[in-house]
């Protein structure tokens, strides 16, 4: 670490350091790989483009009328899929809106906002900021101009810089798309509280047919959506598992005998079982309990919704360390762990599950997922990683510590190019664990 502010290119024949506030000089051109520790740092691009630049005209009509014919698609396919989505680009694009509206309320200044990563697909300038939509779908990102002492500036706005902010307004702008995450989580739960009620760990007596897969072997065989189960291959049937338990001890192709109760009046069907893409037995049904809710009015279902933040941020603490541990990736990935607490599950897989509680619970299921998911992202955010918001954060409050620790007359600043192998290593293993949950999501669906 450093405690002042040295040119950001330490190599031989750079200026000597600068002193402590000092504006940097005029910014200089960034070899390739200088330009990607710059990006991991400030969390997206670091290249500016000029208004001749910007991504428009036919070519960016044309896409983002293909981004939007891609949602009508979805929604045609599976119109859970389509409302979890939606969901989730709009809880992105609100992050950034934090980070943003922070930034510019704290006087730093913002020339990117972009929803996705990757190449520019359409953008426009309002002020000194450019807004737009790019190619890859991975999330979105605020160009704040300073980040670190890696990045280079116009001498003129380095006063307007994240670093030369005081700690609260770093603090406030680093942690803003978080707290923009929650406060969507209580929003969410407020509308599911008052319009569905709250979830309770209990459930009605007998397990009914959700929904049935199109064409499948239970829609085949004459199953209906209400039927409740009695029986499955002669095993009594008194949760949702049991009918996944059950089934998954025949074979594809094997016949098994179900009884249900349709109309108060008992039926028995012998359905020979099809396959799931993994090979598994397959009967084509989604199965469930009726929940329990309790009724709230809008002063109670505004208080669970604040409270249950707590307890649910608590879970997501404690997902992200059992996501994070090699050892459950492994284990899932060797097929040795059926823990689904432990498996690392990516937005596929989340999807999916979107599908299935839409069609049990309807929209209030979807939005409460949502929620969840919102708080889940909202606590792994700021987990103090680089490049995620907890390490920038962690930084800022670093550097909060060594000032003080002088009296607080002098500011000081970290040099995060020390950082750079670890933050490689969080990326490294980040990507590893995308890559292990979608692959478990694709060949082992949740």
């Amino acid at each position: 670490m450093t405690d002042q502010l040295t040119s950001p290119r330490n190599e031989p024949g750079s200026p000597p350091p600068l002193p402590p506030g000092s504006p940097l000089p005029a910014p200089l051109g960034l070899s390739r790989s200088d330009k990607m520790k710059s990006e991991l740092m400030a969390g997206g691009a670091v290249n500016e483009n000029g208004d001749d630049e910007l991504a428009g005209g036919w070519r960016g009509a044309l896409a983002m009328a293909g981004i939007a014919a891609l949602f009508v698609w979805l929604a045609t396919i599976n119109i859970w899929w389509f409302v979890f989505v939606v969901g989730l680009v709009i809880s992105i694009f609100l992050h950034e809106v934090g980070h943003f509206v922070t930034a510019k309320w704290t006087g730093m200044k913002a020339t990117q906002f972009f929803l996705f990563f990757g190449p520019r697909l359409w953008s426009f300038r309002r002020g000194e900021t450019e807004y737009g939509v790019r190619a890859i779908p991975a999330g979105a990102f605020v160009r704040i101009v300073g980040m670190n002492r890696m990045d280079d500036v116009e001498p003129g706005d380095e006063d307007r810089t994240y670093r030369q902010k005081s700690f609260p307004r770093r603090l406030l702008v680093i942690s803003a798309g978080s707290i923009m995450h929650m406060i969507i989580a209580v929003l969410l739960l407020f509308v599911v509280y008052l319009g569905q009620g709250e979830r309770t760990d209990t459930f009605e007596p007998g397990v009914s047919i959700a929904a049935l897969s199109v064409n499948g072997p239970a829609q085949e065989a004459g199953l209906r959506v209400g039927d409740e189960f009695i029986t499955v291959g002669g095993v009594d049937v008194a949760q949702t598992r049991d009918v996944f338990d059950v089934i998954g001890t025949f074979e594809p192709q094997e016949f098994v005998e179900v009884v249900v109760v349709r109309d108060g009046e008992p039926l028995t069907f012998d359905i020979g079982l099809g396959a799931t893409p993994e090979g598994r037995a397959l009967l084509g049904v989604v199965s469930g309990q009726e929940r329990i809710y309790t009724q709230h009015g809008v002063p109670a279902a505004a208080y669970n919704a604040v409270t249950d933040i707590v307890p649910v941020s608590w879970e997501s603490v404690q997902g992200v360390v059992r996501a994070l541990n090699p050892v459950n990736i492994f284990t899932h990935l060797a097929g040795t762990n059926e823990d689904l607490q432990t498996r690392p599950t990516s937005v596929v897989g989340v999807t999916g599950v979107a599908d299935d509680i839409g069609d049990i619970e309807g929209i209030y299921g979807v939005l409460w997922l949502l929620a969840v998911l919102n708080v889940f992202v909202g606590v792994f955010n700021m987990f103090p990683l680089l490049p995620l918001d907890g390490g920038h954060a962690a930084i800022a409050v670093y550097e909060r510590v060594r000032e003080a620790m002088r009296g607080g007359r002098q500011r000081y600043f970290a040099d995060v190019e020390r950082l750079m192998p670890f933050a490689m290593g969080v990326m490294v293993l980040l990507l590893g664990l995308f890559t292990a949950a979608l692959y478990l999501d694709i060949t082992d669906p949740l």
